[in-house]
């Protein structure tokens, strides 16, 4: 083995050696001067805390709209009719198109392969409700029974309705559960009876809960989805009068379920064609491709995620300058001891170890009181607002390395320069 070698491996076990040592002196140093050790803590037990509570507010967010498309179904194609209430608007439309309808259901069955189930749905607002519900009046959705599969649907009570039910435009009923709820209360309620304006519903099942967007999710209309009641669609359509009939089209929604072998945007952009050509390009429908929205949400988390991180990152450049700060006078008041340790055998390295410890320990503990901080303002965040916040492992490591990094990127000039002071002068520092 050279002796260059020799020397460096000795270099390192004298470092290791040195290591506890140091820790000890630089804890030392740190209590004897408490106060400012802990108000040159609070910029990274700041900077931390933000990093963390941004994530977590972010992590919660993107979550539950990602939790939503995927209750939408990645392997579903969903044409949602764009109806209006506006009357010259309406008329412009119907110029070019006569809307949504059950030709276009049978001419995109039959051109588009790989469709392994499929439903319309007319949507209506009854103005009434017998029994009268607490709070909004549910919204009822005239469906197939494949509609059950295609929106992943699980029956808490009863059951859905048939085949044979949808044929006769029989008046049977579903609730969501929040329909359910606010209409009867707890309980079982499989055997009653609703009444939407005129007509008088059985109710056969209840479904369990759903989620649901908090605003208009690419051409999704912003619905409760708990807040519904779900008939055979014939008995929608012959049972049920809307007040605006004839302004709205003939169906107001297409649901179809791909087979997985089907590539989904492939599919979507079929679709798009044969309606804008039957609709002659009058902007009257949207494609909703869940499986698009699920990849372009997950690109907009990432982004989200560095720029959340960026923002707060500046609390902890702040932090940082503190550190550096304290240190750089730190060196000063210790002038005489720097001498005396380079006097009695301490290298460079040495000095150069001691302040990038103190430093890092800093920024250590400020990291770990601001884990606990940002936390906590994650839990009051979301008890406050109601909003849905997560910490995860992966941010938790993410801010903490960031504040030890800083306290050892910000520490370094310190230390360098305590490092290069001249001995003999640095003893006679008064």
């Amino acid at each position: 083995m050279s002796t260059a070698a020799v020397v460096t491996n000795n270099e390192r076990r004298r470092a290791i050696s040195q290591l506890l040592p140091d820790l000890r002196l630089g804890l030392d140093n740190l209590l004897v001067r408490k106060l400012r050790s802990l108000l040159t803590m609070l910029g990274m037990i700041f900077g931390v805390a933000a990093v963390l509570a941004m994530l977590s507010i972010g992590a919660g967010a993107q979550q539950k709209v990602l939790a939503f498309i995927e209750q939408l179904g990645v392997r579903n194609l969903i044409v949602e009719a764009k109806e209006t209430t506006d009357e010259q608007q309406h008329q412009k439309i119907r110029r070019l198109s006569q809307g949504l309808s059950f030709q276009d259901y049978r001419v995109i069955n039959s051109n588009v392969s790989g469709i392994a189930a499929s439903t319309t749905r007319k949507r209506f607002a009854p103005s009434k409700l017998n029994p009268k519900p607490q709070g909004p009046l549910p919204v009822i959705y005239g469906v197939e029974p494949s509609y059950r599969e295609i929106a992943g649907l699980a029956i808490t009570q009863g059951r859905f309705f048939d085949a044979d039910e949808t044929a006769r435009g029989a008046p049977v009923c579903v609730l969501g559960e929040a329909a359910k709820n606010a209409l009867f209360g707890p309980g079982d309620v499989v055997g009653r009876y609703v009444k939407a304006d005129e007509q008088w519903f059985h109710v056969i099942g209840v479904v369990g809960p759903q989620l649901t967007a908090g605003t208009d999710a690419s051409g999704l209309p912003n619905e409760d989805l708990n807040n519904l009641i779900y008939v055979p669609l014939n008995a929608a359509i012959f049972r049920l009068a809307d007040n605006y009939t004839w302004m709205r089209d003939e169906i107001d929604g297409i649901y179809l379920h791909l087979k997985p072998s089907t590539d989904s945007l492939e599919a979507a952009t079929l679709v798009r064609g044969i309606l804008n050509t039957s609709h002659r390009n009058a902007g009257d429908f949207s494609v909703v491709v869940p499986a698009e929205l699920l990849a372009e949400q997950q690109r907009t988390e990432r982004l989200f995620s560095v720029v959340m991180v960026a923002i707060a990152s500046i609390s902890l450049l702040v932090g940082g300058i503190g550190i550096m700060n304290i240190m750089l006078a730190s060196i000063l008041e210790r002038t005489r001891e720097i001498g005396v340790r380079r006097a009695v055998g301490a290298r460079r390295g040495d000095i150069v170890r001691q302040f990038v410890l103190e430093a890092v320990m800093i920024s250590f503990v400020g990291g770990v009181l601001g884990i606990g901080f940002g936390f906590g303002i994650s839990r009051l965040i979301a008890w406050l607002a109601g909003w849905s916040t997560i910490v995860t492992v992966g941010s938790i490591l993410l801010a903490f390395l960031v504040s030890v990094s800083v306290g050892l990127i910000f520490g370094t000039y310190p230390a360098v320069k305590a490092a290069r002071l001249d001995p003999v002068e640095a003893i006679r520092y008064e």
